[in-house]
């Protein structure tokens, strides 16, 4: 996926001011100085710092010209877990409704339902597109297409991957009904009732669901919101235990936004080689990066055939195209029976509307746009949390994707918060459901992924006075 011309020079801005090369107040090049730098134009250059100023990393003086924020702050790291990793059933409370809206329509502000909103949705692009695919296929579209899909979608799948440099043989990709279906089928595929699974921690609660009807047990591979998984802990807990299968988030992570290096995706694949275990890689928000290249997977570093790699269109397109793509690696044989076994295909209109978005390009275009919106989306919320909201709140700041981490005060009742939350009318998913321990009873996601209307920042700055 192309990135934006700016994008040459604001990265490596990005860049120095998240690793503290530049301190808050340090007086960045001049427009004329990275025009004569970039060979570009004064537009770009204007563009670039205005998408750093959105991301809150940049402000502009007049007449004086632009300094890295002075409301940059970094909260104390968190301290990641060093004891013995411990295996736990997958059994807590049913929480479904902390994570789905309930009452559509409501006059709830709702910022916990990882779907983008009816702003954001490209509704007359899908739409048009549909009559399109519609007037073309006429009666195909309602037969029976192939149990693993499209061929055509496959293959056009796979072209896409290997701009972002990963390689994904069309044969062995299965089409599935949304991300859970295809995670369904990886897990299913290479483990059995009863194993045990190594799966980063906080993790979404729809992840946790799938591996509780499939009876699974897990070790909970910490996350720290700055550095990333805990891989001294994986290593640790892959060498005592006989795990199957590592399921992991590099790209976007949900809930804390985490983007993985290439470093660290390498050692991770590695002790997956070592131990023989198999990687099952979510990349459902790897298209939305808010600032330069599209990430790697660690799928682009993998030729032993044990990482399988899933996602959707889901949460790029709309929450209604009920269409994922599963790249199944060594594992082909068992994850195409278990596809047959679920049932029909997947809706042929989803597939050629996708198909076309993808082969003339409008795909390409429409994610171009929804990151940028997403990243502004981020922003005015960050901004809000850190100006609305007790100093002693830390919240972490999202490399991608859709979601904001958030932990509370020690002093602030959790029960009298989520109250308040009722009662003003704000609905966030409570950290308890992101894990099977209580780890995490302190924190909260937000989801950015809807316009922030009037209403919306009301009701955000009225729940931040009330815990003020």
């Amino acid at each position: 996926m192309r990135s934006y011309k700016f994008e040459e020079f604001t990265s490596t801005i990005e860049r120095n001011i998240i690793e503290g090369i530049f301190k808050p107040g340090h007086k960045l090049p001049s427009i004329r100085e990275l025009k004569e730098q970039y060979k570009t134009s004064t537009s770009t250059i204007q563009n670039g710092y205005e998408h750093l100023i959105i991301k809150g990393l940049v402000q502009s003086i007049p007449k004086s010209g632009y300094y890295v924020s002075n409301k940059l702050t970094r909260p104390q790291q968190s301290k990641q877990t060093k004891n013995t990793p411990v295996i736990r059933d997958a059994v807590f409370e049913n929480n479904l409704n902390l994570i789905t809206s309930i009452n559509p329509g409501s006059k709830l502000s709702e910022f916990n339902v990882a779907a983008p909103g009816s702003l954001i949705i490209p509704q007359k692009l899908l739409l048009r597109t549909m009559q399109q695919v519609i007037r073309a296929q006429g009666v195909g579209l309602l037969k029976y297409y192939p149990s693993n899909g499209s061929p055509s979608l496959r293959e056009h799948i796979s072209i896409k991957a290997a701009t972002y440099q990963t390689a994904i043989n069309p044969a062995e990709l299965i089409i599935t009904d949304g991300a859970l279906q295809a995670l369904y089928i990886a897990l299913a595929s290479v483990c059995t009732a009863g194993d045990i699974i190594a799966i980063e921690s906080p993790c979404v609660f729809s992840v946790l669901e799938v591996i509780r009807v499939l009876k699974l047990r897990v070790i909970e591979i910490p996350i720290d919101c700055y550095t990333g998984l805990d891989i001294a802990y994986l290593k640790k807990a892959c060498s005592g235990n006989p795990i199957k299968a590592i399921l992991v988030t590099p790209n976007f992570q949900n809930p804390t936004g985490i983007l993985l290096t290439d470093i660290q995706k390498k050692e991770l694949l590695q002790i997956a080689q070592h131990y023989n275990i198999a990687i099952i890689e979510n990349d459902i928000y790897g298209d939305l990066n808010f600032s330069g290249y599209r990430p790697s997977t660690i799928k682009s570093f993998d030729e032993s055939g044990m990482v399988i790699t899933y996602s959707s269109y889901s949460k790029t397109l709309s929450p209604g195209i009920r269409l994922g793509w599963l790249s199944t690696g060594k594992f082909f044989q068992q994850a195409e029976q278990i596809k047959f076994s679920l049932g029909s295909t997947v809706s042929p209109i989803y597939q050629e509307t996708v198909n076309k978005l993808i082969q003339t390009g409008s795909y390409d275009r429409h994610v171009h746009k929804l990151r940028m919106q997403l990243a502004k989306n981020a922003y005015h919320t960050l901004n809000l949390l850190s100006t609305s909201y007790p100093d002693d709140t830390i919240v972490f700041s999202p490399a991608g994707g859709y979601n904001i981490w958030a932990k509370l005060s020690d002093r602030i009742d959790i029960n009298t918060f989520y109250n308040e939350c009722e009662h003003i009318g704000v609905r966030f998913t409570p950290g308890h459901t992101f894990s099977f321990s209580n780890t995490y009873s302190r924190f909260f996601r937000i989801v950015f992924a809807d316009q922030l209307s009037p209403k919306r920042i009301e009701a955000l700055k009225q729940l931040g006075q009330m815990l003020k």
